[in-house]
């Protein structure tokens, strides 16, 4: 139930930028709209790193939904936790393997999906005895070393981050000295933790438009 009430947070919350921020959209854009208007060209850029924009158009919303996402998913952990009865309920859902590897799988068979409607069951199942027939078991150990990478690596990032934060918050809570000690340590932290939390968002987009521009583009 925590996993859902996380999941819920995020995901109310990232709703709450959309609509704020293209709630009165105006051609000199100021504060949230100028944000999300950034947050889309970012988008472009990674799609366009990837794949032709002709290919790759259709895929902006799905790249601007998993950044925003993931970066507000990673954060909801960094400023406390919060324990009832020994069990975590206020925590960042990306620091849960089960929410990771749910995305991993969303993003790996959203890509094979759009490889056979873009490209034909045919042409598309081909593509896995190239160059050669006897490659085609590799290929398929590929697609769940792919789906455990992208799932385990964002997953081990955030949930490490925060094992530390509760280290340093249980050393700060055992006594005056103790304290001032792990104080500097963890805002240290904190800020090093949002940092990595923004570039999980990136790296998991990025990977995102990789698998999906290899599924969809006919020269990769």
């Amino acid at each position: 139930m925590s996993n859902v009430l996380m999941i819920t947070v995020s995901s109310v919350i990232v709703f709450l930028i959309a609509v704020l921020a293209t709630r009165s959209m105006s051609m000199r854009p100021g504060g949230m709209q100028n944000f999300l208007e950034w947050v889309v060209d970012f988008v472009k850029g990674i799609i366009g790193s990837t794949m032709d924009w002709h290919t790759g158009g259709r895929f902006l919303a799905l790249g601007l939904t998993l950044i925003m996402y993931i970066f507000v998913a990673n954060m909801l952990g960094l400023p406390f936790a919060v324990v009832v009865d020994h069990n975590l309920w206020w925590k960042s859902p990306t620091a849960d393997p089960t929410i990771t590897l749910t995305l991993a799988v969303m993003v790996v068979v959203l890509s094979h999906y759009y490889g056979v409607r873009m490209k034909g069951f045919k042409e598309y199942g081909a593509e896995f005895f190239k160059p050669m027939k006897f490659l085609f078991p590799l290929k398929i150990i590929e697609e769940f070393a792919n789906t455990l990478t992208l799932g385990l690596r964002l997953y081990g990032n955030i949930f490490a981050g925060e094992m530390l934060l509760a280290l340093l918050a249980g050393l700060g809570t055992s006594g005056i000295f103790q304290g001032v000690f792990a104080l500097l340590p963890m805002m240290v932290w904190q800020g090093f933790s949002i940092f990595v939390g923004a570039i999980q968002a990136f790296i998991f987009t990025m990977l995102t438009m990789v698998y999906l521009a290899h599924k969809v583009s006919h020269d990769h």
